[in-house]
């Protein structure tokens, strides 16, 4: 029985759809990295940090929501570059602009939270998130001209987006600026 349960094992790792996989993993890489290395912005056990500090609108989601959703986020925009990729295997070139698009804004995306949390420019996150936006949805459009769910499954990513970029609005709006912001 056990030499039959590890057969099935073997089986299931060789069948496993390694592209799929690494395709919802590789979003979530950038995102990981980035909470890894800016938690202690964020989190310091009992101690305040600076970002507990700002002033942030009611409608701020508590701080543990935003690690979950993330990895929701990048899982499912990472499958809907997987479908695109499998549409067009027949004719790669038909995934290029989709996929460059697609990571064009993972990057734009990753580049985010080092302006706001590194940087501490709120100005800067923001001008960046609006463009980051724009990519992303030049990138779910052109998913969706490959394949319609892959576009469907970027609609909550920008919902967030939307979400996150009103925050960084807010909070460049309603907090103290820095002498060179000042002077601008």
């Amino acid at each position: 029985m056990a030499e039959e349960s590890q057969e099935v094992v073997q089986r299931d790792l060789i069948m496993a759809n390694w592209t799929a996989l690494g395709s919802i993993v590789l979003p979530n890489l950038g995102g990981w990295a980035n909470g890894l290395y800016f938690a202690g912005q964020i989190r310091k056990g009992d101690e305040k940090t600076w970002y507990d500090q700002l002033n942030k609108p009611t409608w701020t989601a508590p701080k543990w929501i935003f690690g979950p959703a993330w990895t929701v986020l990048y899982s499912s925009m990472g499958y809907a570059s997987y479908r695109v990729l499998e549409e067009c295997s027949e004719s790669p070139e038909n995934a290029v602009l989709p996929l460059s698009l697609y990571g064009s804004q993972l990057l734009l995306n990753w580049a985010w939270t080092p302006i706001f949390f590194g940087l501490k420019d709120f100005k800067l996150a923001f001008i960046e998130g609006t463009v980051l936006i724009g990519a992303a949805t030049a990138t779910a459009v052109s998913f969706a001209v490959v394949d319609k769910k892959a576009g469907l499954l970027m609609v909550p990513y920008l919902a967030w987006l939307g979400y996150a970029m009103s925050l960084t609005y807010y909070i460049w709006k309603n907090n103290p600026q820095s002498k060179d912001e000042k002077t601008n």
